[in-house]
């Protein structure tokens, strides 16, 4: 890995031909690119297949009404990309993004697009903990959430590997942990309390993270919970 200084404004990031571009707290870097081993884990599979079936869906069973749509709504809605710059998906970006959550969840798949213009709120409350005894996950969380009280909306849940207590940056690996479902007639009760994906030992730090689906498959970005296990 080398360090590398770019002319003043460049900024670079991803990989092209042979070489990756990055930066840490040490400056920008470029190093060789490697192709990752690929262990074909069933988690990796199913999600694979969720995102195969989707793209195909679309194009075979949405109605040209349907995916425009879908593009005006992606049209419509800001994003930013790693720089922070303003950037939009596709009608497609979208309608898979949402769904492919929902089907993760054991929830429907949504074809009609939405016609709220925005993603939706993440959770404003999600605190966790989680204990060595019962190796559960004990997500805390606001019931008079928008997602919360309606029919079809959900928070779901996932959980990051266990670390060292020292390790303060993470992202990743992840696994999906549970959800909670709303309902306009009988809102959910906090905390949630699914299972662990990884055992966890006391003073482990461990970081979840959790995002809302909305009935319409709008999903929001996601909101994290930093913690150490406790006994």
């Amino acid at each position: 890995m080398a360090l590398v200084r770019f002319p003043e404004g460049q900024q670079r990031s991803g990989s092209t031909g042979g070489a990756v571009y990055s930066h840490n707290r040490y400056g920008a870097y470029v190093r060789a690119r490697s192709i990752p081993v690929n262990p074909q884990t069933a988690r990796q599979t199913t999600i694979r297949n969720y995102t195969r079936n989707l793209s195909i869906r679309w194009y075979s069973t949405l109605t040209a009404t349907q995916r425009d749509g879908w593009d005006l709504y992606a049209a419509s809605v800001g994003w930013q990309n790693k720089f922070g710059e303003s950037a939009n998906l596709t009608g497609l970006n979208h309608y898979i993004r949402g769904n492919s959550v929902r089907l993760q969840a054991g929830l429907v798949y949504i074809d009609d697009p939405p016609t709220i213009f925005n993603l939706p709120e993440a959770p404003y409350l999600f605190e966790c903990s989680i204990s060595e005894a019962a190796q559960v996950v004990s997500a805390t969380f606001n019931p008079t959430e928008p997602w919360a009280t309606e029919d079809g909306g959900a928070m779901l849940i996932y959980m990051g590997k266990p670390r060292g207590p020292a390790r303060n940056f993470f992202n990743g690996p992840w696994r999906y942990v549970g959800l909670v479902e709303g309902n306009a007639t009988t809102p959910p009760t906090s905390p949630a309390t699914p299972a662990v994906a990884w055992p966890c030992a006391e003073l482990q730090r461990v970081t979840c993270y959790a995002r809302a689906v909305r009935a319409d498959a709008r999903l929001s970005l996601d909101v994290r919970s930093d913690f150490f296990c406790g006994a």
